[in-house]
């Protein structure tokens, strides 16, 4: 299996085919858009590295991960050209973190670290009201 392959199992999904939009996942998982223009590019590499070393702790939170690099796309049978429109995706390395109800919660432009994404998740309101 081949590394890209590899850090795609490590990937945190409950899912076990790809949703045909995010609205589909609106109230039971959170999202992680990674958005890069190629698969060599240097942010994508360390984002799933974090994600990778994350994984227990992102899926006790819900959190699905959507990878978008040149035109190919996992974790969502959205095309790419739609999901970079209504998220507004710039051309270079993004990465969005959409809540349950189906803002964006987190917009970076750098990869984002595990305890960023893990205070902003635990700060949302429906995570909040899980823990109760």
């Amino acid at each position: 299996m081949n590394s890209f392959l590899m850090m795609l199992a490590a990937v945190p999904t409950m899912m076990t085919t790809d949703p045909t939009s995010i609205r589909q996942m609106q109230w039971e998982r959170r999202v992680l858009i990674v958005s890069a223009p190629q698969a060599q590019d240097p942010a994508l590499a360390e984002q799933r590295g974090i994600l990778a070393r994350w994984k227990a702790e992102a899926a006790a939170r819900d959190l699905t991960l959507i990878e978008i690099v040149g035109s190919s796309v996992s974790g969502v049978a959205t095309d790419a050209k739609t999901l970079r429109r209504d998220y507004r995706l710039p051309p270079f390395f993004t990465v969005l973190l959409i809540g349950k109800d189906g803002g964006v919660k987190l917009r970076s432009s750098t990869p984002i670290a595990a305890e960023t994404l893990a205070w902003t998740i635990d700060a949302m309101p429906m995570r909040r009201a899980g823990e109760r």
